[in-house]
Protein backbone atom coordinates (compact mmCIF):
# COMPACT_ATOMS: atom_id res chain seq x y z
CA UNK A 1 0.00 0.00 0.00
CA UNK A 2 2.83 2.40 0.77
CA UNK A 3 5.59 1.30 -1.59
CA UNK A 4 4.79 4.08 -4.06
CA UNK A 5 5.52 6.71 -1.38
CA UNK A 6 8.96 5.24 -0.69
CA UNK A 7 9.86 5.10 -4.38
CA UNK A 8 8.59 8.63 -4.98
CA UNK A 9 10.69 9.99 -2.10
CA UNK A 10 13.97 8.36 -3.07
CA UNK A 11 13.51 9.59 -6.65
CA UNK A 12 12.88 13.07 -5.28
CA UNK A 13 16.05 12.96 -3.18
CA UNK A 14 18.12 11.84 -6.14
CA UNK A 15 16.59 14.46 -8.45
CA UNK A 16 17.18 17.30 -5.96
CA UNK A 17 20.65 16.37 -4.70
CA UNK A 18 22.10 14.39 -7.64
CA UNK A 19 24.79 12.68 -5.53
CA UNK A 20 27.52 10.68 -7.27
CA UNK A 21 27.37 8.25 -4.36
CA UNK A 22 24.01 7.83 -2.65
CA UNK A 23 23.80 6.54 0.93
CA UNK A 24 20.71 4.50 1.87
CA UNK A 25 19.95 2.98 5.26
CA UNK A 26 17.31 0.37 6.06
CA UNK A 27 16.61 0.46 9.80
CA UNK A 28 15.12 -2.80 11.03
CA UNK A 29 16.05 -4.71 7.87
CA UNK A 30 15.43 -8.15 9.46
CA UNK A 31 16.51 -11.23 7.49
CA UNK A 32 14.98 -13.56 4.94
CA UNK A 33 13.95 -13.35 1.29
CA UNK A 34 12.40 -9.87 1.56
CA UNK A 35 15.32 -8.12 3.25
CA UNK A 36 16.89 -6.89 0.00
CA UNK A 37 13.74 -6.57 -2.12
CA UNK A 38 13.09 -2.96 -1.06
CA UNK A 39 16.74 -2.07 -1.82
CA UNK A 40 16.36 -3.54 -5.29
CA UNK A 41 13.22 -1.44 -5.85
CA UNK A 42 15.05 1.70 -4.71
CA UNK A 43 17.97 1.06 -7.07
CA UNK A 44 15.61 0.58 -10.01
CA UNK A 45 13.66 3.73 -9.07
CA UNK A 46 16.84 5.84 -9.01
CA UNK A 47 17.99 4.25 -12.26
CA UNK A 48 14.74 5.26 -13.94
CA UNK A 49 15.14 8.84 -12.75
CA UNK A 50 18.80 9.03 -13.88
CA UNK A 51 17.75 8.06 -17.41
CA UNK A 52 14.97 10.66 -17.47
CA UNK A 53 17.23 13.53 -16.43
CA UNK A 54 20.27 12.28 -18.37
CA UNK A 55 22.41 12.18 -15.25
CA UNK A 56 25.03 9.48 -14.59
CA UNK A 57 23.84 6.58 -12.47
CA UNK A 58 25.24 6.97 -8.93
CA UNK A 59 26.95 4.27 -6.93
CA UNK A 60 24.95 2.97 -3.98
CA UNK A 61 26.12 2.66 -0.39
CA UNK A 62 23.58 0.51 1.45
CA UNK A 63 23.62 0.35 5.25
CA UNK A 64 21.58 -2.53 6.67
CA UNK A 65 20.68 -2.13 10.33
CA UNK A 66 19.01 -4.35 12.88
CA UNK A 67 19.75 -5.62 16.37
CA UNK A 68 22.95 -7.70 16.79
CA UNK A 69 20.86 -10.87 17.11
CA UNK A 70 19.61 -10.49 13.53
CA UNK A 71 20.75 -13.15 11.07
CA UNK A 72 22.85 -10.91 8.83
CA UNK A 73 24.68 -13.96 7.42
CA UNK A 74 21.52 -15.14 5.67
CA UNK A 75 21.21 -11.69 4.06
CA UNK A 76 24.81 -11.82 2.84
CA UNK A 77 24.29 -15.30 1.40
CA UNK A 78 21.56 -13.90 -0.83
CA UNK A 79 23.82 -11.14 -2.24
CA UNK A 80 25.01 -13.06 -5.34
CA UNK A 81 21.40 -13.51 -6.46
CA UNK A 82 20.65 -9.89 -5.62
CA UNK A 83 23.52 -8.57 -7.76
CA UNK A 84 22.66 -10.97 -10.57
CA UNK A 85 19.05 -9.78 -10.68
CA UNK A 86 20.16 -6.18 -11.03
CA UNK A 87 22.27 -6.71 -14.14
CA UNK A 88 20.43 -5.00 -16.97
CA UNK A 89 21.97 -7.04 -19.77
CA UNK A 90 23.76 -10.36 -19.89
CA UNK A 91 27.08 -8.81 -20.87
CA UNK A 92 26.80 -5.63 -18.86
CA UNK A 93 27.37 -5.06 -15.17
CA UNK A 94 24.66 -3.45 -13.08
CA UNK A 95 25.16 -0.33 -10.96
CA UNK A 96 27.91 -0.31 -8.32
CA UNK A 97 26.29 -1.29 -5.00
CA UNK A 98 28.19 -1.65 -1.75
CA UNK A 99 26.25 -3.31 1.07
CA UNK A 100 27.26 -3.54 4.71
CA UNK A 101 25.68 -4.49 8.05
CA UNK A 102 25.50 -2.07 10.97
CA UNK A 103 24.13 -3.97 13.98
CA UNK A 104 22.82 -1.99 16.93
CA UNK A 105 19.82 -0.11 18.30
CA UNK A 106 18.65 2.84 16.24
CA UNK A 107 18.00 4.69 19.50
CA UNK A 108 21.44 6.22 19.18
CA UNK A 109 24.12 6.86 16.53
CA UNK A 110 24.78 4.15 13.95
CA UNK A 111 26.55 5.81 11.01
CA UNK A 112 29.14 8.55 10.30
CA UNK A 113 28.04 12.17 9.97
CA UNK A 114 26.45 13.29 6.69
CA UNK A 115 26.82 9.91 4.98
CA UNK A 116 23.16 9.22 4.21
CA UNK A 117 20.72 10.65 1.67
CA UNK A 118 17.79 8.35 2.39
CA UNK A 119 16.59 6.40 5.44
CA UNK A 120 13.87 3.78 5.31
CA UNK A 121 12.29 2.01 8.29
CA UNK A 122 9.33 -0.34 7.96
CA UNK A 123 7.35 -1.52 11.02
CA UNK A 124 10.21 -1.03 13.47
CA UNK A 125 9.85 2.37 15.12
CA UNK A 126 6.79 1.44 17.21
CA UNK A 127 9.16 -0.79 19.23
CA UNK A 128 10.50 1.15 22.18
CA UNK A 129 14.12 0.89 23.31
CA UNK A 130 12.92 -0.68 26.59
CA UNK A 131 9.89 -1.36 28.74
CA UNK A 132 8.97 1.98 30.38
CA UNK A 133 10.49 2.15 33.88
CA UNK A 134 7.37 3.96 35.13
CA UNK A 135 5.39 0.71 35.03
CA UNK A 136 6.77 -0.44 38.37
CA UNK A 137 6.19 0.78 41.93
CA UNK A 138 8.83 1.36 44.62
CA UNK A 139 8.91 -2.36 45.44
CA UNK A 140 9.61 -3.19 41.80
CA UNK A 141 6.15 -4.66 41.20
CA UNK A 142 4.11 -3.96 38.08
CA UNK A 143 1.28 -1.44 38.35
CA UNK A 144 -0.30 -3.01 35.25
CA UNK A 145 -0.78 -6.57 36.55
CA UNK A 146 -2.40 -9.05 34.19
CA UNK A 147 -1.90 -6.80 31.15
CA UNK A 148 0.98 -6.74 28.69
CA UNK A 149 0.09 -3.26 27.35
CA UNK A 150 -2.28 -0.36 27.99
CA UNK A 151 -5.91 -1.48 28.37
CA UNK A 152 -9.17 -0.33 29.98
CA UNK A 153 -8.17 -1.58 33.43
CA UNK A 154 -4.73 0.09 33.36
CA UNK A 155 -4.25 3.09 35.68
CA UNK A 156 -3.61 6.44 33.91
CA UNK A 157 0.04 6.33 34.98
CA UNK A 158 0.58 3.34 32.65
CA UNK A 159 -0.42 5.37 29.59
CA UNK A 160 1.79 8.22 30.78
CA UNK A 161 4.77 5.91 31.30
CA UNK A 162 4.48 4.53 27.77
CA UNK A 163 4.07 8.02 26.32
CA UNK A 164 7.12 9.31 28.21
CA UNK A 165 9.23 6.45 26.89
CA UNK A 166 8.03 7.12 23.34
CA UNK A 167 8.95 10.81 23.65
CA UNK A 168 12.41 10.04 24.99
CA UNK A 169 13.14 7.40 22.34
CA UNK A 170 11.71 9.24 19.35
CA UNK A 171 13.63 12.40 20.19
CA UNK A 172 16.87 10.40 20.44
CA UNK A 173 16.07 8.69 17.15
CA UNK A 174 15.52 12.01 15.37
CA UNK A 175 18.64 13.63 16.85
CA UNK A 176 20.79 10.67 15.82
CA UNK A 177 19.47 10.53 12.28
CA UNK A 178 19.80 14.31 11.85
CA UNK A 179 23.57 13.95 12.26
CA UNK A 180 23.80 11.09 9.77
CA UNK A 181 21.62 12.57 7.00
CA UNK A 182 22.81 15.27 4.62
CA UNK A 183 20.75 18.46 4.37
CA UNK A 184 17.79 17.76 2.10
CA UNK A 185 17.92 14.02 2.81
CA UNK A 186 14.69 12.18 3.56
CA UNK A 187 13.35 9.59 5.94
CA UNK A 188 10.38 7.34 5.20
CA UNK A 189 9.11 5.83 8.45
CA UNK A 190 6.32 3.23 8.46
CA UNK A 191 4.99 2.47 11.93
CA UNK A 192 1.89 1.30 13.75
CA UNK A 193 -0.19 3.92 15.52
CA UNK A 194 -3.66 4.89 16.66
CA UNK A 195 -6.29 7.33 15.38
CA UNK A 196 -7.31 9.36 18.42
CA UNK A 197 -5.92 10.44 21.79
CA UNK A 198 -7.43 7.44 23.61
CA UNK A 199 -4.70 4.83 24.07
CA UNK A 200 -7.22 1.98 24.10
CA UNK A 201 -8.75 1.23 20.70
CA UNK A 202 -10.02 -1.61 18.53
CA UNK A 203 -6.78 -1.64 16.59
CA UNK A 204 -3.25 -2.27 17.79
CA UNK A 205 -3.91 -1.98 21.55
CA UNK A 206 -6.77 -4.48 21.35
CA UNK A 207 -4.51 -7.08 19.74
CA UNK A 208 -2.24 -6.80 22.81
CA UNK A 209 -5.28 -7.18 25.07
CA UNK A 210 -6.02 -10.48 23.33
CA UNK A 211 -2.45 -11.60 24.06
CA UNK A 212 -3.06 -10.79 27.75
CA UNK A 213 -6.24 -12.89 27.68
CA UNK A 214 -4.44 -15.77 25.97
CA UNK A 215 -1.68 -15.72 28.59
CA UNK A 216 -4.32 -15.63 31.35
CA UNK A 217 -5.76 -18.86 29.97
CA UNK A 218 -2.29 -20.41 30.14
CA UNK A 219 -2.13 -19.28 33.79
CA UNK A 220 -5.53 -20.87 34.55
CA UNK A 221 -4.28 -24.14 33.07
CA UNK A 222 -1.21 -24.04 35.26
CA UNK A 223 1.13 -23.77 32.29
CA UNK A 224 2.73 -20.50 33.42
CA UNK A 225 3.06 -18.69 36.74
CA UNK A 226 0.69 -15.81 37.53
CA UNK A 227 3.56 -13.68 38.79
CA UNK A 228 5.34 -14.09 35.47
CA UNK A 229 2.28 -12.74 33.63
CA UNK A 230 1.99 -9.79 36.03
CA UNK A 231 5.59 -8.79 35.30
CA UNK A 232 5.46 -9.12 31.50
CA UNK A 233 5.08 -5.86 29.55
CA UNK A 234 5.69 -5.23 25.83
CA UNK A 235 8.09 -2.49 24.70
CA UNK A 236 5.59 -1.19 22.15
CA UNK A 237 3.82 2.13 21.64
CA UNK A 238 1.15 3.09 19.12
CA UNK A 239 1.58 6.86 18.73
CA UNK A 240 -1.15 9.19 17.50
CA UNK A 241 -0.75 11.58 14.59
CA UNK A 242 -0.52 14.56 16.96
CA UNK A 243 2.14 12.88 19.09
CA UNK A 244 4.32 12.19 16.05
CA UNK A 245 3.90 15.73 14.73
CA UNK A 246 4.61 17.26 18.16
CA UNK A 247 7.87 15.35 18.59
CA UNK A 248 9.11 16.23 15.10
CA UNK A 249 8.33 19.91 15.74
CA UNK A 250 9.92 19.86 19.20
CA UNK A 251 13.17 18.20 18.08
CA UNK A 252 13.49 20.69 15.21
CA UNK A 253 15.87 18.98 12.74
CA UNK A 254 13.24 17.89 10.23
CA UNK A 255 10.36 19.24 8.19
CA UNK A 256 7.26 17.04 8.05
CA UNK A 257 6.67 16.58 4.31
CA UNK A 258 4.01 13.95 4.54
CA UNK A 259 2.01 11.99 7.11
CA UNK A 260 -0.57 9.51 5.85
CA UNK A 261 -2.71 6.97 7.66
CA UNK A 262 -3.62 3.54 6.30
CA UNK A 263 -5.92 0.88 7.72
CA UNK A 264 -4.66 -2.68 7.39
CA UNK A 265 -7.29 -4.66 5.56
CA UNK A 266 -8.68 -7.88 7.02
CA UNK A 267 -7.35 -10.78 5.04
CA UNK A 268 -6.08 -14.31 5.66
CA UNK A 269 -3.15 -15.86 3.84
CA UNK A 270 -2.54 -19.23 2.23
CA UNK A 271 -5.98 -20.51 3.15
CA UNK A 272 -5.72 -19.73 6.88
CA UNK A 273 -8.01 -17.40 8.83
CA UNK A 274 -7.26 -13.76 9.57
CA UNK A 275 -6.88 -14.59 13.25
CA UNK A 276 -4.27 -17.24 12.48
CA UNK A 277 -2.43 -14.77 10.23
CA UNK A 278 -2.36 -12.16 13.01
CA UNK A 279 -1.24 -14.80 15.51
CA UNK A 280 1.66 -15.80 13.25
CA UNK A 281 2.71 -12.15 12.88
CA UNK A 282 2.63 -11.48 16.63
CA UNK A 283 4.45 -14.74 17.34
CA UNK A 284 7.24 -13.87 14.91
CA UNK A 285 8.03 -10.79 17.02
CA UNK A 286 7.17 -12.03 20.51
CA UNK A 287 8.31 -15.66 20.54
CA UNK A 288 11.88 -15.13 21.72
CA UNK A 289 10.80 -12.60 24.37
CA UNK A 290 8.00 -14.81 25.66
CA UNK A 291 10.30 -17.82 25.90
CA UNK A 292 12.97 -15.78 27.64
CA UNK A 293 10.49 -14.42 30.20
CA UNK A 294 8.29 -17.47 30.83
CA UNK A 295 10.89 -20.18 30.24
CA UNK A 296 10.99 -23.15 27.88
CA UNK A 297 7.96 -24.67 29.60
CA UNK A 298 5.52 -22.28 27.88
CA UNK A 299 3.51 -23.98 25.13
CA UNK A 300 3.69 -21.34 22.39
CA UNK A 301 1.81 -23.46 19.85
CA UNK A 302 -1.17 -23.71 22.18
CA UNK A 303 -0.88 -20.05 23.25
CA UNK A 304 -1.06 -18.73 19.69
CA UNK A 305 -3.76 -21.22 18.64
CA UNK A 306 -5.90 -19.69 21.41
CA UNK A 307 -4.83 -16.20 20.32
CA UNK A 308 -5.83 -16.77 16.68
CA UNK A 309 -9.24 -18.14 17.66
CA UNK A 310 -9.87 -15.14 19.91
CA UNK A 311 -9.05 -12.72 17.08
CA UNK A 312 -11.45 -14.55 14.75
CA UNK A 313 -14.20 -14.45 17.40
CA UNK A 314 -13.75 -10.70 17.88
CA UNK A 315 -13.78 -10.09 14.13
CA UNK A 316 -17.29 -11.55 13.98
CA UNK A 317 -18.42 -8.83 16.41
CA UNK A 318 -16.48 -5.92 14.94
CA UNK A 319 -13.83 -5.34 12.28
CA UNK A 320 -10.40 -4.80 13.84
CA UNK A 321 -8.16 -2.68 11.62
CA UNK A 322 -4.67 -1.86 12.89
CA UNK A 323 -3.54 1.66 11.96
CA UNK A 324 -0.32 2.35 10.05
CA UNK A 325 1.29 5.76 9.65
CA UNK A 326 3.68 6.64 6.85
CA UNK A 327 5.84 9.61 7.83
CA UNK A 328 8.13 11.46 5.41
CA UNK A 329 10.68 13.80 6.99
CA UNK A 330 13.13 16.14 5.25
CA UNK A 331 16.41 17.11 6.94
CA UNK A 332 16.60 20.89 7.34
Amino acid sequence: MVKHITMEMIQKVYYELKPRSIGIADLGCSSGPNSLSIIKDMVLAVEGTSHKIFHPMPEFRVYLNDLPTNDFNSVFKSLPDFYRDLKKYKNQEGPAIFIGAYPGSFYGRLFPCNCLHFIYSSYSLHWLSKVPPGLYDKRGESINKGNVYICDSSPPSVSQAYYNQFQEGFELFLKSRSKELVTGGRMVLILLGRIGQDHVDRGNSFLWEILSRSLAISVSRGEIDRGKLDSYEVHFYAASRNEIEDEVRREGSFEMERLEMFETEREGRNGVSYGTTVAMTVRAIQESMLRDHFGNGIDLDNLFNVYGKMVDEEMVKEDIKPITYVVVLKKL
